[in-house]
């Protein structure tokens, strides 16, 4: 008989063990969707020249809203293969803030063709991310 008991998580029946490491297990299509930007040039190639939207996460390793943020955006694009997701390091880029008017951390803008469509500072729930994911997927 086992030693690892099983639980409830999501509505599912699961061991500790796939509950505790299944957050970090992620595909290689995930992967590609999760876009850590470290230079200027690529956030212009992989968001503003992107045949793809792409919402973009401006964030700091200080921000504690920030780390809390980002695991919500990551969830609820996972499964939506028509949207990327870019992070960037604002103190590594202040150019870009600057840019795009960044105030404050969190703050998150929705990129199609180039173009912002629509963005918001701080902490959201899923229903504002969501909106903001359907604004992005549907070309209004």
């Amino acid at each position: 008989m086992s030693t690892i008991t099983g639980i409830i998580y999501n509505g599912i029946r699961k061991t500790i063990w796939e509950v505790a490491f299944s957050r970090n297990i992620t595909s290689s299509a995930q992967m590609k969707k999760l876009i850590s930007l470290k230079t200027d040039d690529e956030f212009l190639s992989r968001v503003m020249n992107s045949s793809k939207p792409v919402i973009v996460n401006f964030h700091a390793d200080w921000c504690e809203p920030c780390h809390i943020l980002t695991p919500k955006l990551e969830e609820l694009i996972a499964h939506n293969n028509d949207i990327d997701l870019a992070t960037l390091e604002i103190d590594d880029h202040p150019g870009l803030a600057q840019t795009f008017e960044v105030k404050a951390v969190p703050a998150v803008i929705a990129v199609r063709n180039g173009l912002v469509v629509d963005k918001f500072i701080g902490l959201a729930d899923a229903n504002l991310i969501e909106e903001l994911i359907e604004k992005l997927i549907n070309k209004e």
